[in-house]
């Protein structure tokens, strides 16, 4: 159910539409409904961030990372059970999942791995030298120049 109205917003403003179907999007997700598996989103400096998903009993070929059109697509299948086990009591999940992240712009996949049944995802943020922020002289003549780079 949608609960915003983009229309008039769609009327006055130029770029981003993109920005739009993105809250669209999350509005309309079901999946963030279900929460397997658990994750954390942690910044880890300036322009780094990371991704933790508590994978318990997922090797690294039962996982699969896609990067796609903005999106981080972490998928989870487990092959079904080959040997007949009776379970007590069965609570770790082993059922199959797909959970999706959004990405903002300038946003890339830095690495990921498995440790200790988590899975860290390394994100990082690179801004192109055009959108760094620069310090402009002014001259005397009215022409301006660029000075400095900020790092």
């Amino acid at each position: 159910m949608r609960t915003a109205d983009f229309a008039p917003l769609y009327r006055s403003t130029v770029g981003f539409d993109h920005l739009f179907r993105l809250i669209d999007t999350l509005a309309s997700d079901g999946e963030t409904a279900n929460g397997f598996p658990p994750y954390n989103i942690e910044r880890t400096d300036e322009n780094a961030y990371r991704i933790t998903m508590a994978v318990a009993g997922f090797g690294e070929g039962d996982l699969e990372i896609e990067v796609k059109e903005g999106s981080l697509v972490v998928r989870g299948r487990k092959a079904g059970d080959t040997d007949k086990r009776e379970f007590l009591h069965r609570g770790i999940a082993e059922r199959s999942f797909e959970r999706r992240f959004q990405l903002a712009d300038h946003v890339e996949v830095d690495g990921a791995d498995l440790r200790d049944g988590l899975l860290h995802i390394k994100l990082k943020r690179n801004l192109p030298e055009r959108l760094k922020p620069r310090q402009i002289a002014i001259n005397a003549d009215g022409t301006p120049t660029q000075i400095e780079a900020a790092a």
